[in-house]
């Protein structure tokens, strides 16, 4: 992998990243554009304990171009876009319209294809292992900026879920804050330790995930599975099988392994509806242990958490979508419409051939 850093014509950075280490990004950003103004605020909610992002700037962001206007093609011509080059493999820039910035964190766009009609699922490989490896550099030189505690790497996919271009892509916050979800993992991580001893959690959890009925599919290094409270209709976590707290801590073995798994699961999402039905609208985040001081979660540290994934889709069955009503959105209590055991059943019968 090669990696070249430049600026934009706003003074964002813009981060190339290439198969070939003969790559050279040398194109200038051609645009008269003025310096980026944001107004992000973290606000503390005192009754939930939360953190809430205020970003008024973010009203003016673009919205659904259509695809000849579509600002993460590459430039061509006299059609200037984000990458000022006339092609790439993949490549990360700072959000020009983030929710976080300065001492609020920070927000990144990561395209994975500069192939505007492609999604995740369509990647070789080898241009998954490139996003992988991007992924990875962009939390380790991010989680060294000092407003940042915890690194996540996501993606949106789909107009239900509210992605406002289509050109694939997702996108990595870096928080000023260990975030709620990731502070409920870390408390039940440490009662769990207290209460056996010094087990951990997320080993137990897995243990007994492999040997039940829900698990997807299973490689040496990789395994996915539909958990047994899984909050969506279609939920699958994808655990590394040995412990690790993060992106950087991943082997070779599992660097390697992780296109296969990962693309195939891709692939079988897309598949679940039958065909002729469009593409699953999904999400797929990163959890990844905090950077910051873990004191509150008394008796845990950053190895005690375990890196995975979160794939999952609001669709929950062909034409109809999970929406997130009175009990889950007031309450955060949710209600599944599929059993978990029927959903992992579903997603074996769609192994492709």
């Amino acid at each position: 992998m090669k990696k070249t850093s430049t600026r934009l014509a706003d003074g964002r950075e813009l981060i190339y990243y290439d198969q070939r280490d003969d790559s050279v990004r040398d194109a200038v950003d051609r645009r008269p554009l003025d310096p980026t103004v944001t107004t992000s605020e973290v606000r503390r909610d005192p009754l939930l304990g939360d953190s809430i992002a205020v970003a008024s700037h973010r009203q003016g962001r673009i919205y659904h171009p259509p695809a000849d206007e579509c600002p993460l093609c590459p430039s061509q011509g006299d059609r200037l876009s984000e990458i000022p080059d006339s092609s790439y493999d993949a490549v990360v820039f700072e959000n020009r319209f983030p929710s976080l910035a300065g001492d609020s964190g920070r927000c990144e766009v990561v395209c994975f294809t500069s192939d505007h009609n492609a999604s995740f699922a369509d990647l070789t490989e080898e241009q998954a292992r490139l996003v992988l490896d991007a992924w990875t550099d962009r939390t380790s030189e991010l989680s060294h900026l000092p407003s940042v505690e915890q690194v996540f790497c996501f993606e949106n996919r789909g107009a239900e879920i509210g992605v406002t271009l289509g050109h694939p892509h997702g996108q990595i916050y870096a928080y000023p804050f260990t975030t709620p979800r990731t502070a409920l993992m870390l408390r039940s991580v440490a009662a769990h330790k207290e209460a056996t001893g010094g087990e951990n959690l997320f080993d137990d959890v897995l243990r007994r995930e492999l040997a039940d009925e829900r698990v997807v599919l299973e490689g040496e290094h990789w395994v996915a599975f539909v958990p047994y409270a899984a909050h969506w209709p279609y939920e699958v976590h994808l655990y590394p099988k040995r412990r690790v707290p993060d992106l950087l801590a991943l082997d070779e073995d599992a660097r390697t392994e992780f296109p296969q798994v990962y693309l195939e699961l891709l692939r079988r999402f897309d598949r679940i509806f039958g065909e002729g039905e469009p593409p699953t609208p999904y999400i797929s985040a990163w959890h990844q242990a905090p950077f910051g001081a873990l004191e509150e979660f008394e008796g845990v540290n950053r190895d005690d958490f375990a890196l995975h994934l979160e794939l999952f889709t609001i669709r929950r069955t062909s034409g109809k979508l999970k929406f997130l009503a009175g009990s889950e959105s007031g309450m955060n209590v949710f209600i599944n419409d599929v059993p978990p055991e029927a959903a992992a059943r579903r997603l074996r019968e769609v192994a492709s051939s």
